[in-house]
C-alpha cells in the first residue's frame, strides 16, 4: 500500500483489471441488479458504499436517487471511468471515488446504509464489510461459487464461495431476506438486512 493508500503499482489484480478497462473499453454503465432491488427498499438514511465498484452503473443508480456513494475499486482507470460519467451526469460532489485495495481498507463500523460488492470476493473483507452496515441497512453479495471453477480453471479458490457462504459468515444481528444461485453465471447472491438497535 503506498502512501496516498493506493495499492502498489505492480499488484496483480491492479494490473488485471487495468488492462482490461484500458484500450476502448465501453462501460454500459447499467445498474447491477442487486444494487436495483436493494434501493428500492427500506433503507435508513445514510451513504452507499459500493466495493470493487469498476466502472459502477450501481454507484450512479444511488447518487440519482440523492445518496452519497463511496465507490472502491483497485483500478484507477474504471474509476476515471466512473469519474467522468458522473460529472457527465451531474452527480461527481456526491460520488466520492476510492482507489484502493479492499483487503487493505476496511469502511469505518457502522458507516453504511448499503454496502454493494457485486463481483469480488474475500471473507475477511466480507466480515469488515458486514460490520460497516448501518442497523436497519442492507448488505448486498454476489461472489463465484466453487462449481464456477468447472467451467473457469482461472479462479483462485480463494475467490469462490463455499456451500451455505456467504450468508453463513454474517454477524447473529444480520438476517437474510434472500441468498440464492445463478448457476447460469457460477455465482450466488445474498441480500441480508442488519437488525435495528434495541431500543
Amino acid at each position: 500500500m503506498s502512501a496516498d493508500g493506493s495499492p502498489p503499482p505492480a499488484h496483480p489484480d491492479r494490473l488485471r483489471w487495468n488492462a482490461r478497462y484500458a484500450g476502448g473499453f465501453t462501460p454500459s454503465f447499467r445498474p447491477h441488479p442487486l444494487a436495483v432491488r436493494a434501493l428500492t427498499m427500506d433503507l435508513p438514511g445514510g451513504p452507499v458504499a459500493d466495493l470493487a465498484c469498476g466502472a459502477s452503473g450501481s454507484a450512479l443508480l444511488a447518487a440519482s436517487e440523492g445518496r452519497r456513494v463511496t465507490a472502491v475499486d483497485i483500478s484507477e482507470i474504471a474509476l476515471g471511468l466512473l469519474g467522468d460519467e458522473a460529472r457527465r451526469r451531474g452527480l461527481e460532489n456526491l460520488i466520492t471515488v476510492v482507489h484502493a485495495d479492499l483487503a487493505a481498507r476496511p469502511l469505518p463500523p457502522r458507516s453504511h446504509a448499503l454496502v454493494l460488492c457485486t463481483g469480488w470476493w474475500d471473507r475477511a473483507t466480507f466480515a469488515g464489510s458486514a460490520d460497516a452496515v448501518t442497523p436497519g441497512g442492507l448488505l448486498g453479495w454476489e461472489a463465484f461459487t466453487a462449481a464456477a471453477r468447472r467451467t473457469r480453471s482461472d479462479l483462485s479458490p480463494d475467490w469462490c464461495l463455499d456451500p451455505g457462504e456467504p450468508g453463513s459468515l454474517l454477524p447473529a444481528d444480520f438476517t437474510v431476506l434472500d441468498q440464492h444461485d445463478l448457476p447460469e453465471r457460477g455465482r450466488r447472491q445474498l441480500l441480508a438486512r442488519r437488525q435495528q438497535a434495541s431500543q
